[in-house]
């Protein structure tokens, strides 16, 4: 955690557990009350910009979606560009692809090729760092557009999932911060 400890208690106090979603025996991490509370939303936005001050970043690219909700705000507060990394098909014009696998099946992200270049260092921002696919995935796409890697922040690690075991090879030394271990 980066932060203090308010701010932690405050984050989490704004976090609500919804049972048996999206299917029975998942207990699904609701950030909306946060998103609705201008202190909570503030207070998180300046953690992440923070992040991303400290890691030299020069774009933030946020996971659709709620990656989108939690980074364009980041960019705007620490001066960056905003990149949005999209399911694939999403986007118009040359995009770059990454397919990952999923615990059944695999999916597809993509992001505009001409948005990342080599000089910059971008910081992947979410909400939930769950088994790390689509983290380490974001990750293979930026270095594959000529970018580096300047760390990844989540408002959430769920540990009992492992993505930061799986994560930490693909990050080459960057950072892994989560504001909240669940």
């Amino acid at each position: 955690m980066t932060g203090t400890t308010d701010t932690t208690e405050l984050l989490l106090s704004r976090i609500r557990d919804v049972a048996d979603h999206p299917e029975p025996g998942v207990v699904f991490k609701d950030i909306t009350p946060l998103l609705a509370d201008p202190v909570a939303f503030t207070a998180l936005t300046d953690e992440f910009a923070a992040i991303a001050a400290r890691t030299g970043a020069t774009k933030i690219v946020g996971l659709e979606a709620r990656g989108f909700i939690l980074g364009a705000p980041v960019a705007v507060r620490a001066g960056l560009g905003f990149i949005p990394v999209r399911k694939a098909g999403k986007l118009p014009g040359a995009t770059l692809a990454q397919s990952y696998d999923l615990e059944y099946g695999s999916a597809e992200i993509e992001v505009h090729a001409e948005d990342l270049s080599a000089g910059d260092r971008v910081l992947v921002v979410d909400d939930v760092l769950a088994t790390g696919g689509t983290a380490e995935a974001s990750l293979q796409l930026i270095r594959r557009a000529g970018a580096d890697v300047a760390g990844v922040a989540v408002l959430m690690e769920l540990g009992f999932l492992n993505g930061r075991a799986r994560l930490e090879p693909a990050l080459g030394g960057a950072p892994l911060e989560a504001l909240l271990q669940i």
